[in-house]
């Protein structure tokens, strides 16, 4: 099986340096986690909060019970990263949102309860193959909503460094070399998000690259 550079993701730039940020307009009156109100968070940032903070409270979930269910020492230590990554992350993101007033959900929605509980029945290279799908779906949705909060031309440069890296080393990205930005705003909530959503992307897309290639392998070994 191929072996994947995964533990230099581990200390990459997902546990970037976001911290506050305000968005005005959507002034709905409710409290936040901080007692807060939300008034001065607009809707598109309060939305974008509570959906993440749910995909990183799923990605968490899922890949502690594929450190205990996996027979693959290549999936478990993946899976284990990810509950180290996406904790780390959902720290961050936990800040934005007490500093902000926003709401933010304790865990992942009924899909991905829907999906642990289908993985809890799985064994063997069935729950391997389900896992790594889950993976793969789950952080194609994560990186386009990144994308959303970031600067396109540099994001369009940064993406181009990154294909030409050797095949073997995608998991490998120098983000400090290789900055990605995050999309200016007026609004000192929503650059906050934005710089977040910047600083955790590096990863995150690697994340992506190496559950791609990981799932291929595990499918290869189902063919064997």
């Amino acid at each position: 099986m191929k072996k994947f550079c995964l533990a230099s993701l581990a200390v990459a730039a997902m546990l970037g340096t976001a911290c506050n940020r305000s968005n005005n307009a959507a002034s709905n009156g409710t409290a936040g986690t901080s007692g807060r109100v939300e008034s001065n968070v607009s809707m598109g940032d309060r939305d974008f909060v509570q959906d993440v903070t749910r995909m990183n409270a799923a990605e968490v979930d899922v890949s502690r019970l594929a450190v205990d269910k996996s027979a693959s020492p290549d999936v478990k230590k993946f899976a284990q990263m990810m509950v180290d990554d996406h904790t780390a992350a959902g720290a961050k993101l936990s800040g934005v949102a007490t500093q902000n007033g926003i709401d933010a959900p304790a865990g992942p929605d009924d899909a991905h309860r829907d999906l642990r509980e289908k993985l809890s029945a799985r064994q063997g290279l069935d729950f391997d193959k389900d896992y790594m799908d889950a993976m793969v779906g789950d952080h194609e949705k994560l990186v386009d909503k990144l994308e959303s909060r970031i600067d396109k031309e540099t994001l369009s440069r940064w993406k181009g460094q990154v294909a030409q890296t050797p095949d073997g080393d995608k998991a490998k990205v120098d983000v400090k070399a290789q900055m990605v930005v995050p999309e200016k705003s007026d609004d000192p909530i929503t650059q906050r998000i934005n710089a977040w959503a910047a600083d955790t992307y590096p990863v995150a897309y690697a994340h992506l690259q190496a559950a791609k290639d990981l799932r291929d392998a595990v499918k290869k070994r189902s063919t064997d």
